[in-house]
Formats: C-alpha cells, sequence, structure tokens
C-alpha cells in the first residue's frame, strides 16, 4: 500500500517569535505548493510561535500544517503552564507531538499520560505523532523491539481501528537524538517493521498498512534518502535540520 510521507519538523525550545517568522516566511518562499500532492510537511513550533507561524503560511497559502509539541489531556481547569487541546485547535493545529522522549525522560512522562494526551486529541478532532524509542543501554541488551513495541501497544491502549489509523507514530532511538548519530536504515527499518507488525496485531494488517511511521534520531540531508528507501518509513520527525530552512525544505524534497 502506497503511503503519503510525511515530513515533520520539532523546532523544540527554539525561536522567538519573530525568530520563528521568519523562518517560517523563508520555507514558505522556497516551498512548492504542488508539492503538497506528493508529501505532507508540519512543523512544531514552541506555543508562543505557534498563530504567528500558521499566519505566514495561511497569507501565502502555503500548504505546510502547523502542529504543537505537546498538549494536555484535561480540558480546561486548574493546570498551570498547561495547554488544552481545544486552544490548539483554535489557532489551526492539526496535531501534537505526544511521549517525545525529552519530554519522557526529562519531566517523567509516562506511557499513560501518553495514552491519555492521544484519545483527548483523537476526541477534539486531532491526532497524535506518538513517539516511541529505547535507550542506548535498552538497545545494548537486545532489548529494542520489545520495549519500542510495549510503547506502542501502550500509547494506543483502548482505541480502536478507525481512530488509530488517523495517528502517526514517529521510531526515535534516544541515543540517536541530537547526538549526530544516527541508526543506520537497516536498525531503524528493523523497529518500524517491529512497529507496524505491533499495530497490524492490535488492529489488522490494511489499519497497520495504512499508517504512517516516521523517523526521528539526527535525520538530514545526508541520510535521508536511505532512510526513506526502507519500505516501513515513511517520512522524519526532525530536529536540528528543521530549523533550518533550506535544510528541512531539502528533506521535503527527498519525499518527492
Amino acid at each position: 500500500m502506497a503511503r503519503k510521507p510525511l515530513m515533520a519538523g520539532n523546532w523544540k525550545m527554539n525561536n522567538t517569535i519573530g525568530e520563528a517568522v521568519v523562518l517560517a516566511q523563508d520555507i514558505s518562499n522556497n516551498f512548492e505548493r504542488d508539492w503538497s500532492d506528493s508529501v505532507d510537511v508540519v512543523v512544531c513550533p514552541p506555543y508562543v510561535d505557534l498563530k504567528p507561524v500558521k499566519t505566514v503560511f495561511d497569507f501565502d497559502k502555503t500548504p505546510v500544517a502547523v502542529a504543537a509539541q505537546n498538549v494536555y489531556f484535561q480540558k480546561k481547569g486548574a493546570f498551570t503552564g498547561e495547554i488544552s487541546v481545544e486552544m490548539l485547535a483554535e489557532i489551526g493545529c492539526v496535531a501534537a507531538i505526544v511521549g517525545h522522549s525529552e519530554r519522557r525522560e526529562l519531566l517523567g512522562e509516562t506511557n499513560e499520560d501518553v495514552n491519555l494526551k492521544l484519545k483527548a486529541l483523537l476526541e477534539g478532532g486531532m491526532y497524535a505523532i506518538v513517539c516511541c524509542g529505547e535507550s542506548l543501554a535498552v538497545r545494548d541488551g537486545g532489548g529494542a523491539l520489545e520495549y519500542v513495541t510495549a510503547q506502542v501497544k501502550a500509547a494506543f491502549a483502548g482505541v480502536d481501528g478507525l481512530d488509530a489509523a488517523k495517528c502517526v507514530v514517529a521510531y526515535e532511538p534516544i541515543w540517536a537524538i541530537g547526538t549526530g548519530r544516527t541508526a543506520t536504515p537497516e536498525q531503524a527499518e528493523e523497529v518500524c517493521a517491529a512497529i507496524r507488525a505491533q499495530l497490524a496485531e492490535m488492529y489488522g494488517r490494511d489499519v497497520a498498512q495504512a499508517m504512517r511511521i516516521l523517523y526521528g534520531g539526527s535525520m538530514n540531508e545526508g541520510n535521508v534518502e536511505m532512510l526513506l528507501a526502507q519500505p516501513d518509513i515513511d517520512g522524519g520527525l526532525v530536529g536540528g535540520a528543521s530549523l533550518k530552512a533550506l535544510s528541512f525544505v531539502n528533506l521535503v524534497k527527498a519525499c518527492l
């Protein structure tokens, strides 16, 4: 089954509003509208940059969507510092990242949190970019496949196949994030294939074959083509390479 590639840029905690507008404008200026026939593109700026970035793309009629880097699962209330699905939807976000390894490692986000956030996004008419990945210790211990598929199973617990099919899974080996060290195409494919097999076990082959699985972990212009050539890798969730307009645009071009 042919799956439309998705290239997602995670800006992390970078770019003031002014810097974000400049970056979005640079991406827009180098983006061909007809690319949207062949690839979906989304950028994930910090909360304060979401509306300004969305405004740039809307004004230019550039087919780049905007997603958040996180969300909270409650609809409203005394949750200081959190942002709801409804708030993101009003901005025009199409999705949010959930379960990124940095949030798991630094901020204690659990599989249960990821599951609640995924369900809240679906209920609010958005989709989740569900991150999963193993540490170097887990990989060296030989437990990478079991560890990652358990994360996927927990993230989608209680979610039916129709809703699951709206979501995206991003495999991001923790040992390859921001380190310049990248999983080989074969290593990345092995895990992404295991993720698809886990989804097939949960939802059947048709749903699993329809869902997009991204690779995240130091994807760049030098390795993108080899990674995208793998049968179970349908795009990327990129960090550093998305902070330079031409670099990100070149990753998008690799999907065409």
